[in-house]
């Protein structure tokens, strides 16, 4: 079997704010956006990898959620303890630098870890984890 990763979600309580951290920070490109207001759907994803996208989804709007599911989750989205998503890079520093001047909120330098990797971790708009791994270059 042959699986690929096409699309992953991530909770965004202010669509323009996490807008401009993927597009404008991460460089991400954007592929559709749906919707209005809060309710947006935003597809992103890195260029050149057009079969691999993020949505940006309003947060806690599935009908089948209780008001104290809706009140956790903006608990740990406030927390930053809601979400995570790993991206890699080739040029960790580079990465990092560039995301840091943007004003995003970092959460980690870059490190080496004792489990062989190197990496660094910032928060999204939305208070996402976003983690970078360096990896070697193609």
């Amino acid at each position: 079997m042959e699986l690929t990763i096409h699309s992953s979600f991530l909770p965004a309580d202010d669509p323009e704010k996490s807008l401009a951290f993927y597009r404008d920070a991460l460089g991400f490109e954007v592929r559709g956006d749906v919707g209005q207001g809060t309710m947006r759907w935003i597809t992103v994803g890195p260029k050149g990898q057009p079969q691999t996208s993020i949505v940006l989804h309003p947060p806690a709007i599935d009908p089948g959620l209780t008001d104290a599911e809706r009140r956790t989750i903006a608990e740990m989205m406030a927390k930053g303890s809601y979400a995570t998503i790993v991206l890699s890079t080739p040029d960790l520093t580079g990465a990092f630098d560039r995301v840091q001047a943007t004003g995003a909120e970092v959460v980690q330098e870059p490190t080496d870890q004792p489990y062989g990797i190197r990496d660094c971790a910032f928060r999204d708009p939305a208070g996402n984890m976003v983690r970078i791994n360096q990896v070697a270059a193609a």
